[in-house]
């Protein structure tokens, strides 16, 4: 059996296989996996809000924002090895957990996640070759890095593989 990895809210790690890499209950939140299927390089990102700009820069958790936790874990595995050419990326989340009114700052935070981890990942150039995003159940994650292989587990639905 593989070691097990546990990232948190507003977290990210990386390894190399055999590991897996695991997040549970994604709701509104977006699971970011990258990839280097040469190398076996890859880290899982656990963002929580799609953009940091409306904080201070000072005390921020950078692992927070897919804006800045992106771009800093793609930094952290090219320093492993993984080479940024061959990176690729699946996401899951980005549920809309609970009815809110869309002007508040809470209404469709799922949606938003998604368009920013997507827009993002466009302009670092970086594929995503699988999701599953959107609906209004959580997600919990388990990254094979052996295999690149995303397990998307959710209460009462049926396994997905990304």
């Amino acid at each position: 059996m593989s070691e097990l990895l546990t990232v948190g809210i507003s977290d990210y790690k990386t390894g190399r296989a055999p590991l897996v890499i695991v997040t549970y209950a994604l709701g509104s939140c977006i699971g970011i996996c990258l990839y280097d299927q040469v190398a076996k390089i890859g880290g899982l990102s656990h963002i929580m809000l799609p953009d940091s700009k409306m904080f201070t820069q000072s005390d921020i958790n950078r692992m927070k924002f897919a804006d800045t936790a992106i771009p800093d874990m793609l930094n952290v595995l090219c320093s492993m090895g993984a080479d940024r050419r061959r990176i690729t990326a699946k996401i899951a989340g980005g549920a809309q957990m609970f009815k809110v009114q869309e002007d508040s700052p809470l209404g469709m935070i799922g949606t938003r996640n998604t368009r920013s981890v997507k827009a993002v990942l466009s302009e670092l150039r970086i594929p995503i070759v699988n999701e599953d995003t959107g609906a209004d159940y959580g997600r919990t994650l388990y990254f094979d890095l052996q295999t690149g292989n995303v397990r998307v587990q959710s209460l009462n639905k049926t396994v997905v593989q990304l």
